[in-house]
């Protein structure tokens, strides 16, 4: 489970490199920080894993709900994440797509 939780964050993460066409090797550093000080994975595995992903087809509405099953009550970890989402949007040019994509899992995350 740990490694499904790993790369359902990992994706939520990558999803606004991705979406805003940005440059990976820019954002690299960045999203490699991340996943290495919040899961055991090396700088090598997490830029694999962030150009892996720039080619892959995923669902993104699959992979916040894999977050939020796996945290369940847990709003701190929950509100790490979020934190770390906007730590990568802020990195670089921020659009209102990335924030409109925020909101969306953030109320995914914290349902009202």
């Amino acid at each position: 489970m740990d490694k499904k939780i790993q790369e359902s964050v990992g994706i939520l993460l990558a999803h606004i490199i991705k979406v805003d066409n940005r440059d990976i090797e820019k954002e690299a550093p960045i999203f490699c920080d991340i996943m290495k000080h919040n899961f055991t994975c090396t700088e090598e595995e997490a830029k694999e894993f962030l150009y892996k992903t720039m080619d892959m087809d995923y669902n993104l509405d699959e992979h916040v709900e894999i977050v939020n099953q796996a945290l369940k009550d847990d709003r701190i970890a929950k509100l790490h994440i979020l934190e770390q989402l906007n730590h990568v949007i802020y990195s670089d040019k921020i659009s209102a797509n990335d924030y409109k994509i925020f909101e969306e899992i953030k109320n995914r995350l914290f349902p009202q």
